[in-house]
């Protein structure tokens, strides 16, 4: 009998709330973002963390571009296009955080504002 329980709920967690797509989108920026924040918060003591959170950011943007990309993606192509861009722009300026020629600050600032607009419902505030 316990067995039996175990595998049942072995991957449920009765605790958790159900995320949705947009949820866990908001959750991995929001994670991302905050190291951002902390390791520049930090100085450059935390050079290595800073650079980690960077480095993860990258790839965020870039499986988020692909994502865009694809022709299948049921988002407005005018918000496809922008997004895409946000990546080159972050990709570019990522570049420049890492070899201290500017602040990750707009990097941070663009996260947020793509948060913003996950939390958002339908179009609505």
């Amino acid at each position: 009998m316990f067995a039996t329980t175990l595998a049942k709920t072995a991957y449920a967690n009765p605790g958790q709330p159900v995320r949705t797509a947009r949820g866990t989108e908001f959750e991995l920026f929001a994670r991302i973002t905050r190291r951002l924040k902390q390791a520049s918060d930090a100085g450059k003591a935390q050079f290595p963390a800073l650079a980690a959170a960077v480095y993860d950011n990258r790839k965020l943007w870039t499986v988020l571009a692909s994502d865009v990309a694809d022709p299948g993606n049921r988002l407005p192509s005018d918000l496809r296009a922008r997004l895409f861009y946000l990546n080159e722009f972050t990709q570019v300026h990522s570049r420049k955080v890492l070899t201290g020629d500017a602040s990750v600050d707009v990097l941070i600032d663009i996260n947020t504002a793509i948060m913003r607009g996950l939390r958002q419902e339908g179009g609505a505030a």
